[in-house]
């Protein structure tokens, strides 16, 4: 499960989406976000779900890796699936047994949440599998270029929002060593109730915050060593530049917002 985990990766590739300025993807995915969660029913929901598979068929990513991607919140899913129908109820019943009942209204909000959740993450995970961490960090400094007038040291926090989301595959790798290692010494992880695996996990937490701290002195080292001192003066070897498919991409998102208003205007909601 660890390893499936594929957050704050990269894949390179020459597809539209990798050709799209960093600036339009952030924006973009953003608004996509706020978008999913105006959809109120299945209708403006479902084009959403098109948008997401589209948007992935583009990337030209594997759909192998995008199917990993989504494989950690399974137990998510499967979790929120039956708080819903279990706990939502209206319409017609399906299923009536001592305090349990299962109705439609249930169903249907646990399908809505589940396909509204695989939308969000496919529509996040393409942002980093199609934007290198160089360009994703100077994208958030270029857009939070506003709050230097607050005196905030804009290009300090997009380099720490960066590289907290690119160590995440590192740190994964790393928790996936230290357990392996720990299971070689006869470490048991898989068995026993849930206060037997929390104590297990110890050996495990203690080593990983100790090599994060090195990770992180060896990071801040090698950057003194290079002269690193933040933003001011720094230029780049890519110029972002807004091209007609950044126009497109905008337009494309302004149409899909406009039909998921007008698709919960014209059906049911489900939520």
């Amino acid at each position: 499960m660890i390893r499936d985990i594929t957050i704050g990766q990269y894949y390179p590739g020459k597809s539209v989406l990798h050709s799209l300025d960093p600036r339009v993807k952030l924006i973009v995915t953003f608004w996509l976000i706020v978008v999913i969660f105006l959809c109120k029913s299945f209708f403006s929901l479902g084009l959403i779900a098109l948008t997401a598979v589209a948007a992935a068929a583009l990337s030209r990513v594997p759909a192998k890796m995008i199917l990993k991607s989504l494989k950690p919140i399974v137990i998510i899913l499967i979790f929120t699936a039956i708080l819903n129908i279990f706990y939502t109820q209206g319409g017609e019943t399906y299923f009536s047994w001592w305090k349990i009942e299962i109705t439609e209204k249930g169903v249907n909000t646990a399908i809505f949440t589940m396909i509204r959740i695989v939308s969000l993450v496919v529509i996040s995970s393409l942002l980093t599998y199609t934007t290198t961490p160089t360009m994703l960090t100077d994208a958030l400094e270029r857009i939070l270029s506003p709050l230097k007038v607050f005196k905030i040291k804009v290009h300090t926090l997009a380099m720490m929002m960066t590289l907290a989301l690119r160590f995440i595959p590192t740190l994964i790798e790393e928790i996936d060593r230290i357990m392996n290692a720990q299971k070689a010494r006869g470490a048991d992880l898989e068995t026993g109730g849930l206060v037997e695996r929390a104590k297990a996990l110890v050996p495990i937490f203690i080593p990983l915050m100790v090599s994060a701290f090195r990770r992180a002195y060896e990071l801040a080292f090698a950057m003194t060593c290079r002269c690193y001192t933040g933003g001011e003066g720094r230029t780049r070897m890519k110029q972002m530049k807004i091209a007609l498919r950044d126009i497109i991409a905008i337009i494309f998102c302004a149409a899909i917002t406009a039909g998921v208003i007008v698709l919960n205007h014209f059906f049911d909601a489900v939520i």
